[in-house]
């Protein structure tokens, strides 16, 4: 059996590269969702203008890990309360986003808002949405961290990221 779970968490490089490491993560994928525009190109989503989000498609074996074991992770590697921005990452692009793919899982994410908003000096602001059509991200942009950890944006951004997550999250691990 396999489950879905859709998550903004500003830029996608960042968060494939966090949920790919996890066990029972049977694959993600970077893409777009919630905007008006079919299709997407990176470049529209960029633009601001057509109402998507960075996200990734985590799809999971629920014997192995549960949909509350990802909104620990979820909330624990990005900033949940900074609207449309991660670090200097600024745009509606980068909001924080669950699309919620049933009643269980926007029931569970409502929960986790309120068990870890003690953590934060800041309201939570995550959009918790139903679930949209996801579009998928150009193949470029597929394990980017994977394939380019040399590059300036992974390795001042994404590589920290990771590797705190790593720390954290040891004994999830695959």
């Amino acid at each position: 059996m396999k489950e879905t779970a859709i998550f903004g968490g500003g830029c996608f490089w960042c968060t494939e590269g966090v949920f790919s490491a996890l066990k029972g993560v049977l694959s993600v994928e970077p893409g777009y969702s919630g905007g008006h525009i079919e299709h997407p190109s990176y470049e529209q989503v960029c633009s601001k203008e057509s109402g998507h989000i960075e996200v990734v498609k985590i799809v999971y074996d629920p014997k192995q890990l549960s949909f509350t074991q990802l909104l620990d992770v979820f909330f624990h590697t990005h900033d949940p309360t900074t609207p449309d921005r991660q670090g200097a990452d600024i745009g509606p692009q980068y909001a924080s986003a669950i699309f919620c793919q049933d009643a269980t899982q926007r029931e569970q994410a409502f929960e986790a808002i309120e068990l870890y908003q003690p953590e934060f000096s800041q309201p939570i602001i995550t959009h918790i949405l139903d679930n949209a059509v996801f579009w998928p991200a150009e193949l470029e942009h597929h394990n980017y961290y994977a394939r380019n950890p040399q590059q300036g944006y992974c390795q001042m951004v994404v590589g920290p990221k990771v590797h705190a997550f790593k720390q954290r999250y040891q004994s999830w691990l695959a």
